[in-house]
């Protein structure tokens, strides 16, 4: 008995990205579990790779509603750093991954055996889906913007100064990024300072910084270069690496017996709709606490 041909299908994209980024981001559970997914309500909660011949890959694709999920796992059989990766799925489908740079861009094409359960077209809408949706994250990944928030307190500067720095003050207004924050060291020029909370799972962590400038009642200028995991600082790896030196402005202006609060941060593309969801509350609760003259 002939054993059927299996269909090939190759997909492929251009990503804006270096050979070198593309890679890591392409090879690294950390960023596998943030782009390895085709459609807003699907996600990979866990990615375990071990890129190298004869080693195991296990990425847990599932629906977000937790209705569905299944393991995409198989074996390397090939590995030339940057350039290709060729490996065995658990089905015994073969997969062959192909990266050709061309300076500061990276063309990836892949080229799959077809499974028998599906239409091979809704497969490669599949495959390509994800493929478009490595090429979006690489290409905003380590991207920084500076975001700016303002508003008018009615209050001095002096007044309202005090009252963003201040350790009791301090955890109420940033309770809005999370519940438990609070910090440890000093507002001085030159001074260390932590800023640190705890997740929902009880670990805390946290960002490593330092104060740049401290003028009183006037300006506060913050560098983030780390962040604090599993009670250590880390100030490199790809965690640190794409976002740091980042800065965190704040500016006090007097008018009329009002102050003019600015915020000018740096923010990477994966952390940009939170801080502009919780800036402007957290800055409402800070006003309501001047204003309150607490």
């Amino acid at each position: 008995m002939e054993t059927q041909a299996k269909t090939a299908i190759t997909v492929q994209a251009t990503v804006d990205a270096p050979v070198e980024k593309v890679w890591k981001l392409w090879t690294t559970p950390v960023h596998i579990m943030k782009w390895n997914n085709a459609s807003d309500d699907w996600h990979t909660p866990r990615a375990e790779n071990d890129v190298r011949p004869g080693g195991k890959f296990v990425w847990h694709m599932a629906a977000k509603d937790g209705s569905t999920g299944f393991d995409f796992s198989g074996t390397y059989t090939r590995v030339d750093e940057k350039q290709l990766l060729e490996y065995i799925l658990d089905d015994n489908r073969k997969v062959r991954v192909t990266f050709i740079a061309d300076g500061n861009q990276t063309t990836i094409i892949e080229t799959f055996e077809a499974e028998n359960m599906n239409p091979t077209n809704m497969q490669r809408m599949g495959w390509q889906a994800i493929l478009d949706n490595f090429r979006k994250y690489a290409e905003n990944y380590g991207k920084i913007e500076k975001l700016t928030f303002e508003i008018t307190i009615n209050a001095m500067p002096e007044t309202v100064f005090k009252i963003m720095l201040e350790d009791k003050t301090y955890r109420h207004w940033t309770a809005e990024f999370n519940p438990t924050s609070y910090f440890e060291g000093s507002w001085g020029k030159g001074s260390k300072i932590l800023f640190l909370g705890t997740d929902q799972n009880g670990n805390q962590g946290g960002m490593l910084a330092r104060i740049r400038e401290h003028i009183p009642n006037s300006y506060i200028s913050i560098e983030h270069y780390g962040i604090i995991q599993n009670g250590k600082e880390v100030t490199s790896g790809h965690e640190v690496d794409e976002w740091a030196p980042s800065q965190e402005n704040y500016t006090f202006t007097e008018t009329n017996g009002k102050t003019q609060l600015k915020i000018e941060m740096d923010s990477n593309q994966e952390y940009k709709v939170y801080f502009k969801e919780a800036w402007p509350r957290a800055l409402k609760k800070l006003k309501s606490l001047c204003e309150e003259g607490v």
